[in-house]
């Protein structure tokens, strides 16, 4: 058997994690590792980029392979700083 601890908990804790159960005898070592889980995916999934952004990724690196950039010095120039 794997190392384990004991914790405390609120009544209101427990029955949050209660509301979790897929199963009636599920564990509440396995209740905290599938929220470990789903929280785990929902950072990984924020950390994804959107269509949208991978777009514009994609035309910003066209812009500069065809040498339609500006240095600093040429913008600061243009607009007369």
């Amino acid at each position: 058997m794997a190392n384990t601890t004991t914790i405390q908990i609120s009544n209101v804790l427990k029955k949050d994690l209660d509301s979790f159960k897929d199963y009636e005898r599920e564990t509440y070592a396995e209740v905290i590792d599938k929220l470990i889980l789903i929280a785990k995916e929902n950072e990984e999934s924020k950390l994804e980029l959107s269509e949208e952004t991978l777009a514009g990724v994609k035309e910003a690196r066209e812009d500069i392979a065809k040498g339609r950039v500006y240095t600093s010095s040429q913008l600061k120039k243009e607009l007369g700083l």
